[in-house]
């Protein structure tokens, strides 16, 4: 039983109270009864409008689904539909045009176009690493990867490979020519490097200077002058630094004396409190914000095991550089910070009200990270994240403007009791729901002055997409959703709405996840497509990841790009209302209906025993063909909403789903055969992950907007009880 604090109208867990008084009120000027008299008015005023909100939502969703079962058999009326939408207050009436006013915004957000990291926040180990990916090996990055191919003898494993290292060397040169390139020659000639003037002098291997083809891209060097010990560049506003080391290992058998480029990498990172992680109870929420704590303060540290060694992590310090005219000046060594906080629909039992009652987690959230996050605003900190005094917070799962304005409201009525300036917090909005896609210049718009960041969540919102019409038919196979009218014309739908808004120079346009961590080379030959859309970040899984992506957007300028993508015809409404139906079921043989089910349930039983038994919210999983691919709720979301919809309409029975699940089962469990940690699911087939898998389809058709988490909350209770 879970001890708790009495505090007005709210019953604390005992675990939350002492760390807000031990750990986070400490060195800030809101005092314990101050912090929990104005958060219970903010639950009196909030929370009936959060209810009020999700019932909205269920409404809405019921008269979509009496709509389609009104007209089943009967071809799909477009435009009579597109009537209903706006007739139901589904999709609102267009705003006026507007530009956004939001100020105070770090450069990283608003100006500089780079990769963005998701982590989940609960690990602190993996929190730092992001963290700290600000800056990224690219030797590192492109020897330990598929992005260098083993033919030849180049192969990775074992000790060093100069055969490998040869070739990494040689594409490391070759970007450098491409992105600073030199007035005469190439890096390949490179024999030394030094500073004269104020300029970048190169000597090449016939002994002639040269210098770069555009000097104002030298911005400054570690080291003597004569001999500097790291060369900074700057290209599209990103940095780059090769550094020189003649006693190092491989230095010492490079011509210059190169021995590695750091690449500035993830220029954001969001320390993830929602999909990634598995938080269902007060130990959780604790664990959580005590990392985001550490990370405000810049004083998270982190011990572990390491082969035989012992490791401690920390978050870097900035760098020091001198630029050409000898005046030093320091670089950010960390990746500048957001926060993602969960949504609108969950409770959490860490704070009760009076009868008992579970309050939303989001209010929960909004009041303990933008407390946290103070002490980086009110300078008590070791090391700084935000340089202009704002905090930013991701919100995921809002559907349509009335929920954005509500998460304003909030920020506001948060940033008054903890005696912030106004407008300090920010929004980012993800845009991974459909009534928040047709309807995102409306959501966009009342969150002007906050807004930082909106995102194509496409993860989530093809989810979305199969729940709000489930009751229209039977969708199309997994694999074929991407091929979709609907799903390219929301993707340039975000872009469109986000320039038209004055986006650019502002906030960020983000793109979303690459999916398979170990697939390097085939990332790099297909994530050039995000800053080519106009999308000044985009989602990775990994630091490395980060490193080799932004490349991109040296090869990239994103500002030109948006500048030109402004006069293009704007993405079609009809395309991105476009049902993904399956026209013709029996065109789906038997053995494909199966191999689907199969591919699908062996997804949900790899993610979810692992959040069950666990508690991971994100990780690594192998898919039925033992391709690693990073699975977290969104993808859960997709998965079991397609197993229920075509259930629900007879591709399948529910024998055949339990039929399938207790095979996946054994596949994954086979999977998982090295993890100690691991408990099988076969042949009992009695374990709450199981139960919890087959929950997600069997009851997916009556789970509030397609969810996974009311489902996947419960059973985590019941495991760890």
């Amino acid at each position: 039983m879970t001890e708790r604090v009495q505090y007005g109208r709210l019953q604390v867990a005992k675990e939350l109270d002492e760390l807000l008084a031990e750990e986070i009120l400490p060195g800030l000027n809101v005092t314990r009864d101050e912090f929990w008299f104005s958060f219970n008015e903010i639950v009196e005023e909030f929370v009936p409008r959060n209810n009020s909100l999700i019932s909205q939502r269920e409404n809405l969703q019921e008269k979509i689904d009496k709509w389609h079962l009104d007209r089943k058999g009967q071809n799909h009326n477009h435009e009579e539909y597109k009537t209903f939408l706006k007739e139901i207050g589904y999709w609102v009436k267009e705003a006026s045009d507007f530009q956004i006013t939001t100020s105070q915004v770090d450069p990283e957000i608003s100006e500089i176009a780079g990769p963005q990291l998701v982590v989940p926040v609960m690990n602190a180990r993996f929190s730092l690493n992001a963290a700290n990916a600000r800056w990224g090996s690219l030797y590192d990055a492109l020897y330990g990867t598929d992005m260098i191919s083993e033919e030849g003898g180049a192969e990775r494993a074992g000790a060093y490979n100069p055969v490998r290292g040869d070739k990494v060397i040689e594409f490391s040169k070759t970007f450098l020519n491409k992105t600073v390139p030199l007035s005469k020659g190439t890096f390949q000639e490179v024999t030394s490097f030094q500073v004269h003037e104020g300029n970048l002098e190169v000597t090449l291997s016939d002994q002639s200077k040269v210098g770069l083809k555009d000097n104002s891209k030298f911005l400054g060097y570690t080291g003597e002058p004569g001999n500097p010990s790291g060369i900074l560049f700057k290209n599209n506003k990103l940095h780059l630094e090769i550094q020189v080391d003649r006693e190092d290992s491989v230095g010492k058998d490079d011509a210059a004396g190169i021995k590695d480029i750091l690449i500035e990498s993830a220029v954001t990172t969001i320390q993830d409190l929602e999909d990634s992680i598995a938080a269902v109870d007060a130990e959780d929420k604790v664990a959580a914000y005590r990392n985001w704590l550490g990370l405000m303060k810049g004083d998270l540290k982190e011990t572990f095991l390491k082969g035989d060694s012992e490791i401690t992590r920390e978050l870097s310090p900035d760098r020091n550089y001198v630029d050409p005219k000898g005046t030093e000046f320091l670089l950010s060594g960390r990746s500048l910070l957001l926060v993602r906080n969960v949504g609108h629909l969950m409770t959490n039992p860490a704070v009760l009200d009076n009868e008992g009652e579970e309050i939303p987690e989001g209010i929960l959230d909004a009041m303990f990270t933008i407390c946290i996050a103070k002490h980086d605003i009110d300078g008590n900190n070791l090391l700084s994240n935000s340089r202009t005094g704002s905090i930013y917070i991701v919100k995921p799962k809002m559907h349509g403007p009335e929920e954005v304005q509500f998460t304003c409201d909030l920020f506001a009525s948060v940033e008054k009791a903890l005696k912030l300036k106004p407008l300090a917090v920010k929004i980012g909005i993800m845009d991974e729901e459909r009534r928040t896609t047709i309807n995102l210049k409306e959501c966009i718009q009342v969150a002007k002055d906050r807004v930082i960041f909106i995102n194509t969540g496409f993860l989530d919102r093809t989810g979305d997409e199969i729940h709000t019409s489930m009751e229209a038919g039977p969708m199309i196979p997994k694999a074929l959703m991407k091929q979709q009218p609907w799903i390219s014309a929301y993707e340039d739908w975000n872009v469109d709405k986000g320039l038209k808004a004055g986006f650019k120079g502002k906030a960020q346009i983000g793109k979303g996840m690459w999916p398979m961590p170990d697939e390097m080379l085939e990332m790099y030959e297909t994530k050039s497509v995000h800053p080519e859309a106009g999308a000044n970040c985009a989602w990775v899984p990994s630091p490395t990841a980060a490193t080799l992506h932004a490349l991109h957007y040296h090869q990239v300028s994103v500002s030109t790009t948006q500048e030109n993508l402004k006069e293009r015809e704007e993405a079609k409404i009809d395309d991105i209302l476009t049902i993904p139906l399956l026209k013709d079921p029996s065109s789906l043989t038997e053995k494909e209906i199966q191999e689907e089910l199969d591919n699908n349930a062996q997804g949900i039983l790899g993610y979810v025993v692992r959040w069950i038994d666990q508690g991971v919210g994100c990780s690594k999983v192998p898919d039925i063909n033992n391709v690693g691919l990073m699975e977290d709720r969104a993808t859960c979301r997709i998965s079991s909403q397609h197993m229920a919809n075509w259930l629900y309409h007879g591709l399948c029975t529910e024998e055949q789903v339990i039929e399938t699940m207790k095979r996946m089962a054994l596949v994954v469990d086979d999977q998982n055969i090295n993890d100690p940690e691991y408990k099988t699911m076969a042949p009992e087939y009695e374990g709450v992950a199981f139960k919890a898998a087959c929950d997600l389809v069997l009851e997916g058709r009556s789970q509030p907007s397609g969810y996974t988490e009311p489902i996947l909350h419960k059973r985590r209770l019941e495991y760890k009880e």
